[in-house]
């Protein structure tokens, strides 16, 4: 088919209107005719063949590009052509309606010697003109490319099947960490009474209210009294631990003395301390406040410190029990703005918590598990005895406490267990 002709009507302005002058009416259309071939150089750039007509088909408007397009479609059109009758072939009353109907696009093949074209039809209701873009009908990709492409849907299908099973699988892991937590609490509950039954048959027992004791039978209670209270802190541990993992645990927040409490731990694990040939030093500071802390709380995370030094200290060894007032920097930083320069000039570096640290002489801690020790169920020393629980829970009581716990540790050089307990002093 010969070149479709042009179909811009460039040189074609509106006649004046009437009650404008005849120099105004030559100013408007060369300003007029200006504007529109700054629009028709504008659609002539765009890089798709583009025509606008009117509902009944009438072409109003055809780049360059759809000029070139028309030349090579496979009809015999009029000068100029029908956009329904010459150019799309289709039936111009079924298109306005799927239009109207509320259809954005409307997509239509354009036949065409050179290849599958498609026609691509928007309406524009204010103007009621239509634009239609001619364009290549996207083909088949390639085999390389459909390949990739079902390579690609074959992967997300297995990331989406292992995402599943994953999934599954952490759930089951969820429902038996669950079971397992109560298990061990219901263990714990049930092992609770006989074992304080049995603790005060034994102090019964030494105390001599059922009768004289020869010294070899007071030897045997005593040590039959110290397995029985390893199992009762070994029960409470496992109590405390399916507490803290149910996120059952609170707190009982009252003011206590925290030198009453380190006094009561030491009286009653002198006697541990002297079988074991194990000197046991105390010192507090003096003027120690009375602050809020859960007392049986704290004391338990002594009892452990103490137990975990005393299970790794050779027989005639020294463990240290301090405690003493404490400027903890970060607490400060936390809740003030000041600089610590500006604080320590002013003479603001008052106490604001409690440090407690327990020192032993044993054969010390590497390095490298210094924080793996404070996890559940990890024993740096697989001969020693217990459950890997103390350290664990002693860490999650002191944070509950908003404090902090650290080990200070060299291998032959002993350890050093410390933690802060934040206090208000006025």
């Amino acid at each position: 088919m010969s070149a479709a002709p042009d179909l811009v009507p460039r040189g074609r302005m509106p006649v004046a209107e009437g009650g404008l002058s005849k120099s105004a009416a030559v100013e408007k259309q060369t300003v007029s005719s200006a504007t529109l071939q700054v629009v028709a150089s504008l659609l002539d750039a765009i890089d798709r063949p583009l025509l606008v007509s009117d509902r009944g088909g009438q072409i109003l408007f055809a780049n360059l590009h759809a000029q070139d397009a028309l030349s090579s479609l496979k009809s015999e059109s009029k000068s100029p052509p029908e956009l329904f009758g010459d150019i799309l072939v289709a039936d111009r009353k079924r298109v306005l309606s799927r239009l109207e109907g509320g259809e954005q696009e409307v997509h239509l093949p354009v036949p065409s010697t050179e290849g599958a074209f498609r026609a691509r039809i928007r309406w524009l209701p204010e103007p009621d003109w239509l634009t239609v873009y001619i364009e290549p009908t996207p083909g088949e990709p390639a085999p390389e490319e459909a390949e990739m492409r079902r390579t690609v849907e074959e992967l997300i299908e297995e990331r989406e099947i292992t995402y599943r099973n994953l999934l599954a699988a952490y759930l089951r892991l969820q429902e038996a960490n669950r079971q397992k937590t109560v298990l061990l609490a219901s263990a714990a509950h049930e092992l609770k009474t006989p074992l304080a039954v049995m603790k005060g048959y034994y102090d019964l027992l030494l105390s001599g209210s059922l009768g004289k004791l020869r010294e070899r039978q007071v030897e045997i209670l005593r040590e039959s009294k110290e397995s029985c209270d390893r199992l009762v802190r070994l029960v409470s541990m496992f109590l405390n631990y399916s507490a803290l993992e149910s996120g059952k645990l609170a707190l009982q927040l009252h003011e206590n003395d925290l030198r009453d409490c380190v006094n009561d731990v030491a009286t009653r694990w002198k006697d541990a301390f002297q079988r074991a040939d194990i000197r046991l030093e105390t010192r507090i500071a003096p003027h120690l406040p009375v602050f809020q802390f859960d007392y049986q709380k704290v004391q338990q995370c002594i009892v452990n410190l103490l137990d975990n030094a005393l299970k790794h200290t050779p027989s005639g060894g020294t463990i240290s029990l301090t405690v003493q007032l404490h400027f903890w920097e970060r607490r400060v930083a936390e809740a003030e703005t000041v600089p610590v320069e500006d604080r320590r000039r002013r003479g603001e570096e008052r106490p604001n918590s409690v440090l407690l640290t327990v020192t032993d002489t044993g054969s010390g801690i590497a390095a490298e598990f210094h924080q793996e020790i404070f996890d559940e169920f990890v024993r740096v020393d697989p001969s020693s005895s217990g459950m890997g629980l103390g350290l664990a829970i002693t860490k999650r009581l002191i944070q509950a406490h908003r404090g902090k716990i650290w080990v200070d540790s060299e291998l032959g050089r002993g350890s050093s267990f410390s933690f802060l307990l934040p206090i208000r002093v006025e």
